[in-house]
């Protein structure tokens, strides 16, 4: 078969894309939204019903899933610059939630003035008494209970080297991401077509977006100046010119946009920073690892979501509540499935557990999160470059020694995360 039918048609790789369904959701929702009468909501109140209690039932589930075994194999690796690495991406994403947190707290009375929701319509509300009475889905446990669980089984087995149990827990990620992927992420566009149809009736469509509009701009903003604060660190430590170095990432950066993917960027993202003068050895290490499990960009547009939405309801979240929120995402994004939508779907258990979003809520969270997913990807990925100098800065020579078992682990970590 030539090379020509193997490869899919831009109009397929579009119809492939979740940002093309949910477009199509938000603007097909608005528009019948204007002019169908109630009764016509009622099947997607219906599924929205349904599925925002499959969601519910699944959330507990996904932390388990993808938290345990994350912590399983970084704590049994053993290695000194792999647990270097996962805590300089991890130190990355709370840098990038708490400064989000902080600069929204400031600007958001301003930038968000008389938009105002106090309470988004859900479709669901016309099904709500039949439904009450009907089907029920509680979750196995709660979400706190999910996260201490997680870390009890992540820990202990990899305290008591039990390979068996590894395994176990391996596998039930696998479980976790094929729900993700063949079961959550294709019904989410479906999800959010009943909630802006029925945001539209209510006349609170035009509000909403107006707003999203305003934190879109807001949250490309920050990943612009994150990856100056990155790449000015990065400099600092490695005595090089940090404008210098963040130009050289620009392919990696286009590359990202077009693609979406930090995978799919990995080989041109690993050739920017070899050209940035990092060692082959510890670009072919880092970059791998760190397109997993460094996602600021996506910390930045989740926490900046977050918090416009509640801000819009007029709800003050509690500060002790937020810190917890913004540390446990950044566990959650070093452990999320390499799925499109996959951040967003395993953030949902921190959004509705830990700050009580409804589903109409996290609706719109992942509108917007996927509507700005390439520029959140290229941020992931052109930071990616940053960590790697700081690596090499310090391991150079000396992480050669362990190249090949290095290699092995990304690998086996990367493969359970695609």
């Amino acid at each position: 078969m030539s090379n020509v039918h193997m490869q899919a048609s831009p109009w397929t790789r579009l119809k492939r894309s979740l940002l093309f369904w949910v477009l199509l959701a938000i603007i097909f929702g608005a528009a019948l939204g204007q002019f169908l009468p109630s009764w016509a909501i009622v099947p997607f109140a219906t599924f929205n019903d349904i599925f925002g209690k499959y969601l519910g039932f699944s959330v507990p589930l996904i932390i388990v899933g993808l938290v345990a075994p994350a912590i399983y194999e970084l704590g049994s690796s053993g290695g000194k610059w792999l647990l270097s690495t996962v805590a300089i991406a991890y130190g990355s994403n709370l840098v990038a939630g708490f400064g989000t947190w902080g600069l929204a707290t400031l600007i958001y009375p301003s930038l968000l003035a008389g938009q105002k929701v106090p309470d988004l319509a859900k479709p669901e509300d016309a099904v709500a008494s039949i439904m009450d009475k009907g089907f029920k889905l509680p979750p196995v446990f709660d979400v706190m209970t999910a996260l201490i669980v997680a870390f009890m089984i992540g820990i202990g087995i990899a305290k008591i080297q039990g390979k068996t149990l590894g395994k176990a827990v391996s596998d039930f990620r696998d479980i976790i991401t094929l729900v993700i992927a063949k079961t959550i992420v294709p019904l989410l566009p479906l999800h959010i077509f009943g909630i802006f149809m029925n945001m539209s009736k209510s006349g609170q469509f035009v509000t909403v977006i107006v707003a999203m509009s305003k934190i879109i701009l807001f949250s490309f903003i920050l990943t612009v100046v994150l990856l100056l604060i990155q790449y000015s660190l990065a400099g600092a430590i490695s005595k090089k010119n940090p404008f210098k170095a963040l130009w050289g990432m620009r392919d990696a950066y286009a590359t990202a946009l077009g693609t979406a993917s930090s995978a799919a960027t990995i080989p041109v993202t690993a050739r920017c920073t070899r050209n940035n003068g990092v060692s082959r050895g510890v670009a072919d290490f880092v970059i791998p690892l760190c397109a997993t499990i460094h996602l600021a960009g996506s910390s930045i547009k989740i926490t900046a979501f977050a918090l416009a939405l509640q801000h819009m309801m007029g709800i003050h979240p509690d500060p002790m509540h937020m810190v917890g929120f913004i540390m446990m995402l950044s566990v959650i994004l070093v452990a999320a499935p390499g799925v499109p939508g996959g951040a967003i779907t395993a953030a949902q258990a921190l959004l509705q557990g830990m700050l009580a979003f409804t589903d109409p809520m996290y609706a719109i969270m992942v509108a917007m999160y996927v509507a700005v997913d390439s520029f959140g990807t290229a941020t992931n990925v052109t930071g990616d470059g940053a960590i790697a100098i700081v690596i090499d800065h310090f391991a150079r020579g000396s992480l050669a020694q362990d190249s090949d078992a290095l290699k092995e682990t990304v690998e086996n970590i990367n493969g359970a995360h695609q």
